[in-house]
């Protein structure tokens, strides 16, 4: 793809630092050399006091986005000083027999697993939400339900995230990948990186290029809702009433056993299984839920990727928040064309906040260039979280990326006028970067040399910062 200045004809591939200053010539730098940061100067100082803790998942389908393509995207509100990474993990292969080692638990390996790209909370081995090559997205919720938390390490939700995307050609294959590991193994264990206890269930969004699939879950039961057009947003709620596609064969046995259905009419599930005295954050949660429901619908009929980063970027609805020691830690949107001889555009931020942070695209290619700079350091057995009780130290997880926009907030703090016009340009590159991308998925302009466009991006948003 050539992501062009206007005034220039070199392609993306070639973007070099110029000093970003007007004396330098900045304004005859490559496009890519140009994203903006203009919302920062709309950055909100207020915090609400008592905003919702959770994440939140969309999805459009046609009808739903614009053009023929459905678009993907996430918040992952995680605790505030939490660093996420974006990792790349080519296909591979892999003995008969052989183990693999997820965040707590060995589990069996399958022959084959397909290359995936991951936002992930750089201390566990799973993803809060990443693609891989076959053109499946997913993300997840923490939910809780009258099925009580066990005790115990099992699979996180976020180990779940990822084998169903290392797995599963298809969102429905990798809905059935979720459910039976589920099923087998069970779901657990500590979700955050700190000795205090704090654990889960989980709810998923599985998307690929032709439907979504909402995925429920309550211990190891579990419940599904296919969505084939529209809009539809998740959080930290039971979304699925009577709908239901699919669900756990033990599912509706085990709430009549327990007492919580009579099995007389409909089963809605939301209502059976919502917990009685739901969890604070739950709660608080509705008004997110609600406020991502009401920003689909009003772009129902024109969703694109530039819509869906608005909606990951919404402060009064607390959709993008900072509160009560959690914030949006990374942000996705996902472009999947129904054509399927067109490529998938994933755009990861890789950074906190994404108001205050810019999407860079990632697109698979067969020699994608190693982009180290957003993979954390590795501690290997020394590593807290391997090390017996878990937990007990801390280390910095930091990458190189997360430093230098670390710093360049701390700039926007304290000379307000040099950091608005660092993230003015990034922002315009940002914008321009969607354009291009858009015209090339339109049949305008070629799609050659995609697979370094997020190498070159993120390269280039590190010497702005700097």
């Amino acid at each position: 793809m050539s992501c062009l200045w206007p005034d220039e004809t070199r392609p993306l591939s070639t973007v070099l630092w110029i000093s970003p200053s007007r004396d330098s010539g900045f304004y005859n730098l490559p496009l890519f050399s140009q994203l903006a940061v203009r919302s920062f100067h709309r950055k909100h100082k207020h915090r609400m006091a008592q905003a919702p803790v959770s994440c939140d998942c969309f999805v459009s389908l046609p009808p739903g986005s614009r053009d023929d393509q459905v678009i993907f995207g996430k918040n992952s509100d995680r605790p505030r000083d939490e660093v996420q990474e974006v990792v790349y993990h080519p296909a591979a292969s892999h003995p008969p027999g052989s183990t693999l080692e997820c965040t707590y638990i060995q589990i069996p390996q399958v022959e084959k697993t397909y290359a995936v790209v991951l936002s992930k909370p750089a201390w566990l081995w799973g993803a809060e939400m990443g693609a891989n090559d076959q053109g499946v997205c997913i993300g997840n919720e923490a939910v809780w339900t009258r099925e009580p938390v066990v005790p115990g390490e099992a699979l996180l939700g976020m180990d779940l995230v990822r084998l169903g995307l290392e797995r599963g050609d298809s969102a429905w294959v990798a809905l059935t990948v979720i459910t039976g590991l589920l099923e087998q193994h069970g779901q657990g264990g500590q979700c955050k990186e700190d000795p205090e206890p704090f654990s889960y269930h989980n709810t998923f969004l599985l998307v690929d290029r032709n439907e979504a699939w909402v995925l429920e879950t309550a211990g190891r039961l579990w419940v599904a809702q296919k969505i084939s057009e529209g809009v539809k947003n998740i959080s930290n709620q039971l979304t699925i009433q009577t709908e239901i596609s699919a669900e756990h064969p033990e599912l509706r046995s085990v709430a009549k056993a327990q007492g919580w259905w009579d099995g007389q009419g409909e089963f809605n599930f939301s209502h059976v299984f919502s917990p009685e005295n739901p969890p604070a954050r739950m709660e608080l949660a509705k008004k997110r839920y609600n406020g991502g429901t009401e920003l689909l619908q009003q772009h129902d009929g024109t969703v694109t990727a530039e819509v869906m980063m608005s909606i990951l970027r919404d402060k009064p609805s607390g959709i993008c928040m900072d509160s009560g020691g959690f914030r949006t830690t990374g942000s996705m949107v996902s472009v999947l064309p129904r054509d399927t001889s067109l490529p998938c555009i994933h755009f990861f931020t890789a950074t906190p906040d994404p108001s205050r942070s810019i999407f860079k695209p990632f697109i698979f290619s067969d020699c994608p260039t190693p982009v180290l700079r957003v993979v954390s350091p590795q501690f290997g057995p020394n590593d807290p979280v391997r090390k017996q009780p878990r937990f007990q130290g801390r280390v910095d997880r930091r990458h190189d990326l997360y430093k230098a926009h670390q710093v360049a907030l701390s700039i926007m703090e304290t000379k307000p006028n040099e950091g608005l016009a660092v993230y003015d340009i990034l922002r315009d590159l940002e914008s321009q970067c969607l354009s291009e991308i858009s015209a090339m998925l339109g049949g305008e302009i070629p799609g050659d040399e995609l697979g370094d466009l997020f190498f070159d991006c993120v390269d280039t948003e590190i010497k702005f910062y700097q």
